[in-house]
C-alpha cells in the first residue's frame, strides 16, 4: 500500500463501498473514497482551473525563451514537459499543486511513472477524453492510464 494514499485507494475496509452495480451516492464511493476533503475525487471546476494554470505557466516559460517574439508552438513543448515530468515523478503538475490536487494510481503504487504520465498527457491534449467522464469523475484519459485525480488538502 502506498504511503500517501492510505488504505482507502484500492478499496474500502470501512464497508461503505457498495456492490459494483449499485448506484454510487457520491463520486469515488465505489472505490472507497470519502465524499469530501482530502482523498476525495477532484471536481471538474478545480481540475479545469489547474489545467488553465498549467497552460498559462507553459506560455510564460516558453515566452521567456522566445522573447521578444511570441512562443508559438514552443508553449506546447513547455506544456508537455511541465505536465509529463512532474506527473510522472510527483503525481501532480504545477497547477494541480497550487489547487491541492494529485494524480493517484488505482493499483496502489506510489509513483505514476513516465509511460502513464505520457499517455495521459497525449490524451489530455485532445481535450475530448478529459470531457467524457464516468460517475467517479474519471475522464477517458484517466481510465486509460488507471489513475484518478484526488484532492490532497
Amino acid at each position: 500500500m502506498t504511503r500517501w494514499t492510505g488504505s482507502w485507494l484500492p478499496g474500502s475496509d470501512r464497508g461503505n463501498a457498495g456492490p459494483p452495480n449499485a448506484a454510487a451516492r457520491h463520486p469515488g464511493e465505489r472505490l472507497g473514497l470519502p465524499e469530501q476533503g482530502p482523498g476525495s475525487v477532484a471536481g471538474f471546476g478545480r481540475r479545469t482551473a489547474a489545467f488553465a494554470l498549467d497552460l498559462l505557466l507553459s506560455a510564460f516559460v516558453a515566452g521567456m525563451f522566445t522573447a521578444p517574439r511570441l512562443p508559438e508552438n514552443w508553449s506546447l513543448l513547455a506544456w508537455v514537459l511541465l505536465t509529463v515530468l512532474p506527473t510522472a515523478a510527483f503525481g501532480m503538475t504545477p497547477g494541480m499543486t497550487a489547487l491541492g490536487l494529485r494524480v493517484a494510481r488505482l493499483d496502489g503504487r506510489t509513483i505514476v511513472g513516465l509511460p502513464r504520465a505520457l499517455l495521459r498527457t497525449v490524451l489530455l491534449f485532445f481535450l475530448v477524453p478529459a470531457a467524457i467522464t464516468d460517475t467517479d469523475r474519471r475522464g477517458l484519459h484517466d481510465r486509460a492510464t488507471g489513475v484518478i485525480v484526488l484532492r490532497y488538502r
